[in-house]
């Protein structure tokens, strides 16, 4: 019988805010999302306020004052790094590992030949605290599904401590299904529940006992498998190696609005160059720009233009002047006076391997001194930080870049945010 576990980093964000401010233990903290917008991380604390995920800033800034309440911007870099920290230890301690997004690992336990898996994940778990002050829950199951239930009622159950098996313990499974609702299940969510719930289906037992042919003309064969890993069949295996990638994104919501198209354009700039630098992190090359503008859809009372095109690179690119230059061309196409635009974007498609790339009569390779060039800039980022050289003479204090009045330092990640300790 296949055995899997989920790790999931408890409140992370919150958690990685925590590890430099005691402070912040016990009292309510939300993490901002891009902006200072919405909550996209709360503590315990905080949703005992009643505070829901994505709840505005705005409506919650009341509680600062009354509650207590600590806002504080998202810091992406930082959790990323603690993120890496936190991968590693359970990439060493288990056969196989899959990291499933920046909180989330899951790992294979099948050839873990161990007495007690529930003392061996809670050592595992007390690892991971101690050797990067993240805490986390394990969550045991004959399948990733099940795993996920686990997990889920191992962070609110006293007596599971924080680690539950549901593979060794099958006699646990229906009451763990009963006391999970459905719209809570992996893979279904609000995509399905309504459906479900209109079916009268409201827990994850009521799904796994629900006939298979419904199953399957409601949700298709994903949500037939979600059923067939609520009952104890394994259908998702561990996926050690990550999908190659398909696309590349870089887009961002501007700190305040703006009908400037040099600022557009800086923003545009910016975006294309990060962009490039991903796919070259990846060994890829883009074979078209695609960029986007857009106003505040939300600013009913001001006029609407949302505008996108695209830009072919022939030959595929990864060179950030070369994709840089198209993506200002795109802007030179969809632009239109009179809106204020608040969300621009650069996406990078067709990604394939330039060595392999096919090419044609009318183009030439690109010259040495391109990947050349790359390579440096690349190596001045990694040395001295992102954002250290780039394209473009925009501002720090542009008026597109993003408002984090609460961004905490870069604690382990640059040099001068590193903590001191004195006696």
């Amino acid at each position: 019988m296949a055995t899997f576990a989920i790790v999931d980093c408890n409140n992370f964000y919150v958690s990685c805010e925590r590890l430099f401010r005691p402070d912040l233990e016990g009292r309510p903290v939300v993490v901002l999302s891009n902006n200072d917008g919405c909550a996209v991380a709360r503590s315990n604390e905080a949703k005992a306020l009643g505070i829901a995920m994505g709840e505005p800033a705005f409506k919650i800034r009341h509680l600062v004052d009354s509650h207590g309440l600590v806002m504080l911007s998202s810091n992406y870099a930082l959790y990323g790094d603690l993120s890496s920290r936190v991968m590693e230890i359970l990439a060493d301690h288990a056969p196989a590992s899959e990291v499933y997004s920046i909180d989330e690992c899951f790992l294979d336990l099948d050839r873990l030949a161990v007495p007690d898996l529930t003392a061996w994940c809670r050592i595992l778990r007390d690892k991971v605290r101690q050797w990067t002050g993240i805490p986390v829950a394990i969550g045991i199951g004959p399948t990733k599904t099940l795993a996920k239930v686990a997990n889920r009622l191992a962070k609110k159950s006293p007596k599971a401590d924080g680690v539950l098996d549901l593979a060794n313990h099958p006699e646990w499974v229906e009451a763990a299904l009963r006391r999970t609702e459905i719209g809570d299940v992996w893979g279904i969510g609000r995509q399905w529940a309504g459906s479900c719930h209109l079916k009268g289906l409201h827990t994850a037992l009521d799904l796994a006992r629900a006939d298979d042919g419904w199953v399957k003309k409601t949700m298709g064969k994903v949500g037939l498998r979600t059923v067939l890993e609520l009952r104890g069949r394994a259908v998702h295996t561990l996926e050690t190696e990550p999908p190659a990638r398909q696309s590349c994104c870089c887009s961002r919501s501007f700190g305040e609005a703006t009908s400037d198209r040099g600022q557009v354009r800086d923003a545009l700039v910016n975006f294309a160059a990060r962009a490039a630098q991903k796919v070259r992190r990846d060994g890829l090359a883009a074979g078209t720009v695609q960029v986007f503008i857009m106003t505040d859809r939300f600013r009913r009372d001001e006029p609407q233009h949302t505008a996108s095109t695209s830009v072919r690179l022939s030959p595929a690119s990864s060179d950030s002047g070369v994709i840089v230059s198209a993506a200002c061309k795109a802007l030179d196409t969809v632009w239109k006076d009179g809106f204020a635009f608040r969300k621009a974007g650069v996406t990078l498609v067709d990604l394939v391997d330039p060595a392999t790339q096919p090419r044609d009569l009318f183009t030439s390779k690109p010259p040495p001194q391109s990947a050349q060039l790359m390579a440096a800039l690349d190596g001045i980022d990694r040395r001295w930080g992102r954002g250290t050289i780039g394209f473009g003479l925009a501002s720090k204090q542009a008026p597109w870049r993003m408002q984090q009045g609460s961004k905490s330092p870069g604690y382990t990640t640059r040099w001068n945010d590193i903590v001191v300790v004195t006696s």
